[in-house]
Formats: structure tokens, C-alpha cells, sequence
């Protein structure tokens, strides 16, 4: 079992030091109705073989999300420990009661993105945020964290980042996004709040890449497979998986594009309750005040529906898959197309 710092209230069944295969949990403090000495788990795997690059692989931050906990159970299962230089991590699922129930939220209602950096004296997702904070994150060079939209939205199946500000650290986070070969990134800000996990991993330095691999509560095939091709290239990429790094040239495949969603005015939401249509899908381009979705009001079928208009021009990135909609709920997000050379 891995020795904790004092004063953080998780533990990991298995040596995060040692080298080889192992598989094993994160377990903290739990109290219900029918256990009152109980315990939560969460996987946790370790694949450790010579020297290299540490990466710690993460699904499942919100618990609807399962595109990359697909990706990461494959990786665990799949993973042969010849094939690692340095050290691989995977806690494939984290928030696991929310998976269960198919939610993005913990059954607390906590968010675990927005409990970063966490405290181990707090409620339970801030004692996991504690713990990835103070243990996980200084052991990795290099933190990948699998996104969607979960049940509530579909985005452009893509990976994405943080614009940091270190020239170095924003350098080989392009790059690393770039590695997962998919047809579109996207940049963003933090929109909705503080204390996300890969915020936390780039103050600490980190490499951080990320992704939003489509959601609407389905995962296509193709989807699927984004995820497993693009983690694994991600990996070999990073030097702590053999193989050849593949490009979107040697696959024989255009450029990406680059969409920047760094304006807030990309983010549109919805001023009322009512049923959303969509009129567009993720990837057509708009231009500025081009009707996207519209809102019907059932209870005043004699009422027009609101348009709701692009802000400005650029490209879909996405949209809201829940027809059922209350006011202030998201609506859609849009990208400009931009020169990777623009973030040098």
C-alpha cells in the first residue's frame, strides 16, 4: 500500500513506486445507512517499467462521461508492461457512484471538476481532489483527462486545452493535443467556476491534455474509437509507449482545425424554460446573428419560438442534446478557426 503524505485521508491499496503491473483501488471514509465504518473505492491501476515519463490517465471525472472510461478500462486491460518506459497511471473511473447512476454529479450533488484543490478535512470529493492534488499530480510529468459532454451535450469529438501562459508548458500541450489525431481541438476557458483538475495539474506544471469526445447520452463506434487511438498515440507520443507516433499526415488525413473558444461571448445560453431545437450540427460554420437552435414553449402553443442567433462567426463546436431545457441552461458554444502558429 502507498504511503500517503500524513494528512490525507484516501489510500491506495497498491505502491505507485513499484515497478511492474497492479492493479488495486482508492478507498476513502464513507458513512450510510447500512455502513457506518464504510469506505468508497475507486480503481486505480499502475503500469511501471524502467525509465521514462510518468502519465497519469483519468475517465470518468463526471460520471456521465463514457467515452474515456471506455478508453481507459481498454488501456488496463490491453496494456502489455513490456511496451511502458517510465510509469503509466489509470483511475479509469472516478467519480464511480456517479458512472453507476449515469450522472454527471456525484449523488451529493458535488461536481469533482469543481473541487480542486480539495482539502483532506472536506467532504468526500474534496478529499479524492486532495489526494490526486498532493500525490498524484507531483508523481506525473504528463496528465491526460477524458471529457464529453456527457448526457447533456454533444461536442465535436476532439481534445482540447488550457492557453497557459508558461511559453514551454504551452508549447508540449499543443503538441500532445494535437498527437490525439482528431479532426478538430478546441481552446477554452473556464466558464462556469474554479477548481477544475486540469487547472490544478497546469499550476503544478504539468503537461495537460484533454478532450470532449462527442456525449448526447450515446457513444458511436467511431467515437469509441477516437478515444482508444487518440489515448494510445497520446502515450506513444509522450516516450512511456512503444510504437510509432502516428500524424494526422501519415494517416493520410487534412490538417485538423484549431477552434478558439477563448471569447466568453462563445458560450450562449438559455434565457427561458421551454423545448430545444437545434437547427444546426457541431461543425457547420456560422456567421454572426445566423439562427442556431430555437426554444418552443408548450405551455403557450400560441407563442413563436426564440431563436437563439450565433454572437459571432466561426464554427458550431456545441450543442445542447437535452430537448427539455430551463432557463439558464447552455444552449450551444462556437469556435473561430485559428492558425496553431497564433499560440507560439
Amino acid at each position: 500500500m502507498s504511503a500517503p503524505a500524513p494528512d490525507v485521508a484516501v489510500t491506495c491499496t497498491i505502491d505507485l513506486t513499484a515497478p511492474g503491473r497492479q492493479v488495486g483501488r482508492l478507498q476513502f471514509p464513507k458513512i450510510t445507512n447500512t455502513g457506518g465504518w464504510a469506505y468508497s473505492f475507486v480503481p486505480i491501476s499502475c503500469f511501471a517499467n524502467g525509465e521514462g515519463p510518468t502519465v497519469l490517465v483519468s475517465g470518468g471525472n463526471h460520471g456521465d462521461e463514457y467515452e474515456g472510461q471506455v478508453a481507459a478500462l481498454r488501456l488496463i486491460q490491453e496494456l502489455d508492461l513490456a511496451d511502458v518506459s517510465g510509469r503509466i497511471v489509470v483511475v479509469p473511473v472516478i467519480s464511480t457512484e456517479a458512472s453507476k447512476a449515469n450522472t454527471r454529479m456525484w449523488p451529493s450533488g458535488a461536481n469533482f471538476n469543481r473541487s480542486f484543490p480539495g482539502r483532506p478535512d472536506g467532504p468526500p470529493n474534496e478529499q479524492l481532489a486532495d489526494y490526486l492534488t498532493r500525490v498524484l499530480f507531483p508523481l506525473a510529468d504528463v496528465v491526460i483527462d477524458m471529457h464529453s459532454g456527457g448526457r447533456t451535450a454533444w461536442f465535436l469529438p476532439c481534445s482540447h486545452m488550457h492557453v497557459v501562459d508558461d511559453a514551454a508548458q504551452r508549447r508540449a500541450m499543443l503538441e500532445g493535443m494535437q498527437a490525439w489525431n482528431s479532426d478538430w481541438h478546441f481552446l477554452y476557458i473556464d466558464v462556469n467556476g474554479h477548481g477544475l483538475l486540469p487547472v490544478e495539474a497546469e499550476a503544478q506544471g504539468k503537461v495537460v491534455i484533454t478532450t470532449e469526445l462527442g456525449g448526447g447520452g450515446r457513444v458511436p463506434a467511431p467515437v469509441h474509437q477516437i478515444a482508444w487511438s487518440g489515448l494510445t498515440n497520446v502515450l506513444r507520443h509522450q516516450g512511456v509507449l512503444a510504437g510509432e507516433v502516428q500524424t494526422r499526415a501519415s494517416l493520410g488525413l487534412a490538417d485538423a482545425i484549431i477552434l478558439d473558444g477563448r471569447d466568453p461571448a462563445s458560450y450562449v445560453i438559455c434565457e427561458e424554460a421551454g423545448i430545444f431545437e437545434g437547427l444546426l450540427e457541431p461543425g457547420e460554420p456560422v456567421a454572426a446573428g445566423d439562427p442556431v437552435a430555437r426554444l418552443w414553449f408548450p405551455d403557450t402553443p400560441d407563442r413563436a419560438p426564440a431563436v437563439l442567433p450565433a454572437p459571432l462567426d466561426g464554427v458550431l463546436a456545441c450543442i445542447r442534446a437535452i430537448p427539455a431545457t430551463e432557463a439558464g441552461d447552455g444552449a450551444f458554444a462556437l469556435g473561430r478557426p485559428l492558425d496553431p502558429l497564433e499560440l507560439a
